[in-house]
């Protein structure tokens, strides 16, 4: 259950200013890894808040607002889709997160990020498997890593329409990985998450087939 006893548990033993820390865009084909950075203030409470995950695309947009509105500090970080390609999805995904608390207004003094890794920062920090679902401070990190991702999908499809990035996001829905296939990728693709063009040709051609088929 969300609360705000991992915030509490370091705030009693001397650290001022807790931050959570969580990522969006890991498995997409395409498209940043967006992270996001939120210090809340102390007890505070946020009704409905949870993993963005868990949330509807309305009531995702609604807590944005409410934790832009309430939070001490707040920020998002990116790593670019050539950043991914040259360093792999985690490396990238920890120098998101990176960036996205060097930018916060307000630097905390400890980092609560979600996942089992939390180095390479230079705050103390302690990772918290499944935390966007348990922790207050790190479920509104995930919201804002969330809802800005997707609204930079939503741009990301007005530059490439025939991809459907406003409907996937980016994901590898099947649409998707059939538009790769057959206009090939685009400029925001990650390169290195394309193994799949070669890996399934045969049911790719297929999926064309039945698509061309059917117009």
């Amino acid at each position: 259950m969300l609360d705000y006893s991992f915030e509490k548990a370091y705030l009693t033993n001397g650290y001022t200013k807790v931050c959570g820390v969580d990522e969006a865009g890991r498995g997409p084909l395409a498209g940043p890894v967006v992270a996001g950075a939120c210090i809340l203030p102390s007890g505070l409470v946020i009704p409905g808040l949870d993993d963005s995950k868990k949330l509807s695309v309305k009531k995702r947009e609604h807590l944005y607002d409410e934790i832009c509105e309430s939070a001490l500090s707040w920020s998002v970080g990116i790593a670019a889709p050539d950043e991914i390609d040259t360093y792999n999805i985690l490396e990238a995904s920890l120098l998101a997160m990176r960036r996205a608390v060097s930018s916060l207004s307000v630097q905390p003094d400890f980092l609560l990020i979600d996942g089992n890794i939390s180095r390479g920062f230079s705050t103390d920090a302690k990772a918290v498997v499944g935390g966007d679902g348990i922790c207050q401070s790190i479920a509104a990190a995930s919201v804002l890593a969330k809802v800005t991702r997707d609204r930079l999908c939503i741009e990301l499809d007005r530059q490439y329409p025939i991809y459907g990035f406003a409907k996937h996001k980016g994901y590898p829905t099947k649409a998707h990985k059939l538009a790769v296939f057959e206009y090939g990728p685009c400029p925001i693709h990650r390169k290195s998450f394309l193994s799949f063009l070669e890996r399934d040709k045969s049911k790719l051609q297929t999926w064309l087939s039945e698509k061309q088929g059917a117009k």
